[in-house]
């Protein structure tokens, strides 16, 4: 089979190298997909970079890509949870990627099917993204129908599939981006949207309850400061600290690392008698299920940016890296 392969780590243009490679051995609880679409997304440069090392201690040479949509072609004897022909979607277990692949060998629990509606290259595009929202959302302490939700840099892929997710859970949520983005974020459930070229969020924004943070550095401090006391932020930017670490179950020198990177965040949390938190999203087939579900029923529409053959993964990333697309930015083997 086809496979996107790393050969080393390092910056754009980025060593991939398209090849032949064995197809996957099939374990008891592994599920043979035919992948039909592969969203390329940051983290996949991320991991390009080496940035990701102590998350997920990746080796080179390295099939590429996290999330994916196909079809079931083959099912381990332990299998219960799909069948052959079945369409599928997933995030990819963070310990075994290689999305950018004609076939991947793939834990059931893993997968999700793909909600009527959804083509292919629609639904890998969303898989990531709407764990992701949905993991972070599981972790706004305490939070409640009628809280407030700051969704930062809400424009993007991510946002929109946190904006409706929130607005499902009967939160109040507010986002801030590029105006010409605004109708359709607000056609998403967010009551409120901050234009950040005209409006700094800082100055009109006081007692939030939660923040779901998508910016990261410096933005995560100016965060802070429009949370009410006891509200949390959620960051996908901000990097691990020790909290994430015991949630993950790292062993004791991730932890101690952890905690000396997240310190300053931590810190200026506590000062303020808030919580900071931070997500990597982890594969959940039955999580990755409810949560497309919800965003088939309140109609939300995938966006797909360019489409590109498999032997163009490199380009892809750079693309990426680039900014500027449409949509996501999709693989086809």
């Amino acid at each position: 089979m086809k496979a996107a392969i790393l050969m080393h780590y390092g910056k754009a243009p980025y060593a991939i190298q398209v090849d032949d490679v064995l197809e996957p051995k099939l374990g008891p609880r592994d599920a043979l997909v035919r992948v039909r679409a592969a969203g390329v997304n940051p983290v996949d440069t991320m991991i390009a970079r080496k940035e990701v090392q102590l998350l997920a201690g990746y080796r080179t040479p390295l099939i590429m890509g996290n999330e994916l949509a196909g079809e079931v072609e083959a099912i381990g004897a332990d299998v219960t949870r799909v069948h052959v022909g079945q369409r599928i979607m997933c995030r990819m277990p963070v310990d075994r990627i290689g999305a950018f692949a004609q076939y991947a060998a793939i834990d059931e629990n893993a997968l999700a099917p793909i909600p009527d509606g959804y083509s292919f290259e629609e639904a890998a595009t969303l898989s990531l993204t709407a764990l992701t929202a949905a993991q972070a959302l599981d972790l706004l302490h305490g939070s409640r129908p009628g809280n407030t939700v700051f969704v930062s840099g809400g424009t993007g892929s991510l946002g929109a599939t946190t904006i409706p997710l929130a607005a499902a859970r009967g939160l109040r949520v507010i986002a801030s981006g590029s105006a010409q983005h605004e109708q359709r974020v607000l056609a998403l459930g967010a009551e409120r949207f901050i234009d950040y070229r005209t409006q700094d969020y800082t100055h009109v924004l006081r007692g939030i309850d939660f923040v779901i943070d998508g910016l990261g550095g410096d933005e995560v401090k100016r965060q802070l400061g429009i949370m009410r006391e006891g509200g949390t932020l959620v960051s996908l930017r901000g990097g691990p600290n020790g909290e994430f670490a015991r949630r993950e179950g790292y062993g004791p020198l991730k932890r101690a690392l952890f905690t000396v990177a997240g310190m300053r965040f931590d810190r200026a949390a506590a000062a303020r008698k808030q919580r900071y938190r931070f997500v990597y999203v982890h594969s959940d087939g039955e999580q990755l299920a409810q949560a497309v579900t919800v965003l088939a029923q309140r109609s939300v529409k995938a966006h797909v940016g360019d489409v590109l053959p498999l032997e163009q993964a490199a380009e892809a990333l750079a693309r990426v890296d680039a900014g500027g697309s449409a949509g996501k930015i999709v693989l086809v083997p």
